[in-house]
């Protein structure tokens, strides 16, 4: 599987980064939502594990963009977020994500939130 992981901070990216390859991904990082879309039509992916809460074009946007866009509405996006509440899950859901994976995350949560086997 192929995998775009999308966050401003480094720091996020660094464990889910390491956690997909170890799964056996090929993963690809990125650090703003502009950069996602290139790299989105760059190069085919599976899935893309997108922050929610970046500066410039936030993950919301980055997925109501990639829904709208034919080459890329089938694509599996996980949001990767720290909005934990449940009316800000129904929201991001609402909003054309997959999946929502809450920070901090670990192994487990973040293998069943991609569809991957645990």
């Amino acid at each position: 599987m192929k995998v775009l992981v999308v966050d401003d901070q480094k720091i996020n990216r660094t464990l889910p980064c390491v956690l997909l390859r170890q799964a056996g991904c090929d993963v690809e990082e990125v650090e703003s939502g502009e950069a996602a879309l290139a790299a989105l039509h760059a190069r085919p992916m599976d899935a893309v594990l997108l922050d929610i809460s970046m500066p410039g074009l936030s993950g919301t946007e980055v997925c109501r963009r990639v829904r709208a866009d034919p080459a890329l509405a089938g694509l599996f996006v996980v949001a990767y977020t720290a909005h934990a509440l449940p009316e800000e899950r129904v929201e991001i859901l609402a909003a054309g994500f997959d999946e929502v994976l809450i920070k901090p995350i670990n192994r487990q949560r973040l293998l069943e939130a991609m569809r991957l086997p645990v």
